[in-house]
């Protein structure tokens, strides 16, 4: 380090640099999460959870003897019953019934460098974000690999068309086509086929102007087609129409997941305030508080799964019985 031209020898043990790593993290978690509470003052937003719903912590029926042994980073549900936690040490895929009873877990250690997220379309298929070595991979519900993009640890740029850095979330259209959210160091949304033909680049420009994504953190289409984007650094969520040009945008805190009900509404979460919003036509309906809500899945039935990230836990949003 210098100061006023004079050197200062720091012998920087790994203890030491592991000590400044925590310290950097918690301060940028702190302002991170007192922007987020800004934002929702300035938008007249509550934090407070709407009391129209519960939420179950406990859900999660782990086998006698077993615990989730990792980060649960995600969560999504196949709409006919099944429920997969996306865990960040193996077994990577761990399924429960809507009830939280333990089906089953698989997936090898070493088959990811980072699982950040996990999405199940509507034929069944799981798709994986492995964050760190820039990949989208898609598996069959057995956990066979049947395809990949992207190519391991080679990162791509702003106009890479088959390349990635960090990509962090994927949604699937009904007739097929791959959206990924390629957040953390790139700030756009890339559409492909579903063969995995590029199609276009949604965004691309890094900024907080209209249009412009700075940290894309997940991706979602309505029924109209529209793509919402989670920018987290921005605190908004990003409207673009079917064809990727930019509609409008929703100021609501959103580093976490994104998922859209049959209905339209549309849920957003945020791992530092800790809530779920809800929004309807773009608009703030409630808000209900999920410790650490990362990732997030609807299921048919009209239920919430919210991963409850660096907690270890998953949890179950559901109306309150007589509301």
């Amino acid at each position: 380090m210098e100061d006023a031209g004079h050197r200062c020898s720091v012998k920087r043990t790994p203890k030491l640099l592991r000590e400044v790593s925590i310290v950097k993290r918690i301060t940028i978690t702190r302002l991170l999460w007192l922007l987020a509470c800004v934002i929702l003052a300035a938008t007249g937003i509550s934090a407070q959870s709407d009391p129209t719903y519960k939420v179950d912590p406990n859900w999660a029926q782990l086998p006698q003897g077993t615990n989730w042994n990792g980060n649960t980073t995600w969560i999504t549900a196949d709409g006919k019953g099944n429920v997969v936690v996306l865990v960040r040490t193996a077994p990577y895929f761990r399924v429960f019934t809507r009830d939280g009873k333990f089906v089953r877990s698989f997936g090898d250690d070493g088959l990811f460098e980072s699982a950040h997220s996990v999405t199940i379309d509507s034929q069944g298929f799981l798709w994986v974000t492995d964050s760190a070595a820039h990949l989208i991979h898609k598996f069959n519900s057995d956990g066979r690999l049947l395809m990949t993009l992207g190519k391991k640890g080679v990162a791509g740029d702003n106009s890479s068309k088959d390349l990635f850095n960090q990509p962090n979330h994927v949604a699937i259209a009904p007739n097929g086509d791959i959206y990924v959210s390629d957040g953390y160091q790139n700030a756009r949304v890339i559409q492909f086929t579903g063969a995995g033909q590029f199609v276009r680049i949604i965004g691309g420009g890094k900024g907080s102007q209209p249009g412009q994504l700075q940290l894309p953190h997940g991706v979602a289409l309505d029924s109209k087609g529209r793509i919402l984007v989670n920018d987290s650094d921005n605190q908004r969520v990003s409207v673009f129409d079917k064809d990727g040009r930019f509609v409008e945008t929703w100021p609501f805190p959103s580093r976490g997941g994104i998922a859209v009900a049959a209905d339209d509404t549309v849920y957003v979460s945020d791992v530092n305030v800790g809530i779920v919003n809800i929004v309807k036509d773009g608009k703030h309906v409630g808000s209900v508080s999920a410790d650490r809500a990362h990732g997030m899945g609807i299921d048919t039935d009209g239920s919430i799964y919210v991963s409850g990230a660096s907690r270890m836990t998953v949890m179950k949003v559901t109306k309150a019985s007589g509301r």
